[in-house]
């Protein structure tokens, strides 16, 4: 699909919705790079996808993907022999539990959801790595007490060690004879040291190791020599506790690396599940439908909805395209809504490509258009110093140049910027162009020559925008069949495009 097309008809704007109902960046990344199709079998299997999506959010509500995380890096880290982090078993864990949960939620009570069964089929639980991963740590940087008999244990013992020293160095901040060797009654920490602040003019009164001093080297931090057998017995435990957290994390990382491909696939089985469930949602939102899939080239749009514009504000479109004529001639006022028409055709045709649904009534129906070609929206290209109308021809060159059968071309105001005469003969010639190469067009016009010929020549059909006479208003209805005109109004100072 060509660029041009796509920033005029503001699909990414639709792309930047449906990111925001997805709940992993995964998903995110996914949408961002979201095309229209042009294979039929993958289109409908990707509507069939967002129907099935609703059916569900319709009947339990949408499912649980709340938080899970990108563990491909961790898995493959796993697999080479290494050992994970507590937060890396963490983020598996979360991944684990949510699978299951998915596999719960879409146990029972649903109606017949072929696609999204499917994937919850293959989904692997493994209950048992969940509930250790859980038994075991705590939080990304603290390991529980339950992971194993020995560290429960080695933990058991530092306490009691710890409650030994601190009885033992409280004995000597507290002791008379001390205190005036001490700049502060306190003991604190150097290097995992229990350590006591003495003057430094005492320091020959006072035996043991000196681990730092003050800024100003007026007190030395010295570990007491009758405490030091006490501290390295301490630091013994935590060495031995370091090297059996070491051991619990390898022994839950081996078993992670067992499962890598179970666990590598669930994430991308989640995911793709998170990316059908935004479209739902989105398609929920917009009060979508699922159009169907034309295959003869028919165009049928029933109370068609711009997405991007207000749903209090919208006037619903019938639009027809590829029937019984290949070229639609659209006429009405300035601000009747002409260019609006285009762009939802447009735009709603680029969504059902994509597998969304369209804000339109059932029994709409959209081709898998092999090309969209736009030229919709003043332009003026100031690099290549071209007036908006020679941009605008420049533009249209091209398009007529690599339009053909099965491409969709929509023009705003076609041949306007020029000469009415001229201008008019040049949009026909454009519009005949186009219809001998098969394409299927909508162009918006205000010149009297184009209604003339499209009424003359057979697979060229009028349509006008209503306006309101006796408001001097539009309705910014679609009427197809009847082309708008230029008549006197009741005020002699206002002039309307009138249907007749």
């Amino acid at each position: 699909m060509n660029k041009k097309a796509i920033n005029v008809l503001e699909y990414n704007k639709i792309i930047a919705q449906l990111k925001e109902q997805a709940g992993s960046e995964m998903a995110k990344k996914i949408i961002s790079e979201l095309q229209p199709f042009h294979d039929v079998p993958t289109i409908r299997d990707m509507l069939m996808e967002t129907t099935e999506a609703v059916t569900l959010i319709v009947h339990k509500g949408p499912l649980p993907l709340g938080g899970f995380y990108d563990i491909e890096d961790s898995l493959h880290f796993a697999r080479k022999g290494g050992t994970l982090t507590m937060a890396q078993l963490l983020k598996i864990y979360h991944n684990l539990h949510l699978a299951r949960q998915v596999v719960l939620f879409l146990k029972s009570d649903l109606p017949p959801l072929p696609i999204i069964q499917s994937i919850r089929e293959v989904i692997a639980v493994h209950k048992r790595l969940e509930e250790e991963i859980d038994r075991c740590i705590i939080s990304d940087d603290e390991m529980s007490d339950n992971a194993s008999p020995e560290l429960r244990s080695i933990r058991r013992a530092i306490a009691r060690q710890n409650d030994a020293l601190k009885a033992r160095i409280n004995q000597i901040v507290n002791s008379a004879d001390n205190k005036s060797l001490l700049q502060d009654a306190i003991v604190t920490v150097r290097d995992g040291r229990y350590v006591i602040p003495v003057k430094a003019e005492h320091r020959g009164k006072f035996p043991g190791i000196i681990h730092d001093q003050s800024s100003t080297g007026s007190t030395l931090f010295i570990e007491p020599q009758v405490i030091v057998n006490l501290n390295n017995e301490l630091r013994q435990l935590e060495l031995r506790e370091k090297a059996e957290i070491e051991k619990i994390l390898g022994e839950l990382s081996e078993t992670v690396s067992e499962h890598y491909h179970d666990l590598l696939n669930n994430q991308k089985l989640i995911v793709d599940l998170d990316v059908i469930m935004a479209k739902g949602k989105l398609s929920v939102a917009m009060k979508a439908e699922e159009p169907a899939i034309s295959e003869n080239g028919e165009l049928v749009l029933k109370e068609a909805r711009h997405p991007l514009i207000d749903s209090e504000k919208v006037v619903p479109i019938n639009v027809a395209l590829g029937g019984e004529y290949n070229t639609l001639v659209i006429t009405g006022p300035n601000t009747g809504g002409k260019t609006v028409t285009l762009k939802t055709v447009g735009l709603l045709s680029m969504m059902a490509m994509t597998g969304l649904h369209i804000p339109a009534a059932s029994g709409s129906k959209i081709p898998v258009w092999e090309e969209i070609f736009a030229d919709i929206g003043d332009e003026q290209s100031i690099e290549q110093s071209l007036s908006t109308f020679s941009s605008h021809m420049t533009n249209i060159v091209k398009i007529v140049e690599n339009a053909r059968e099965g491409s969709l071309v929509l023009v705003d105001e076609l041949g306007a910027g020029t000469d009415p005469t001229e201008g008019a003969a040049l949009a026909i010639s454009i519009l005949e162009n186009l219809y001998k190469r098969g394409a299927k067009t909508l162009a918006t016009t205000h010149y009297t020559e184009l209604k003339k010929y499209a009424i003359s020549t057979d697979g060229v059909q009028n349509a006008s925008m209503e306006f309101n006479v006796e408001t001097l208003s539009p309705t910014y209805r679609l009427a197809i069949g009847i082309p708008g005109k230029r008549m006197r109004s009741r005020s002699r100072r206002s002039w309307g495009f009138l249907k007749i």
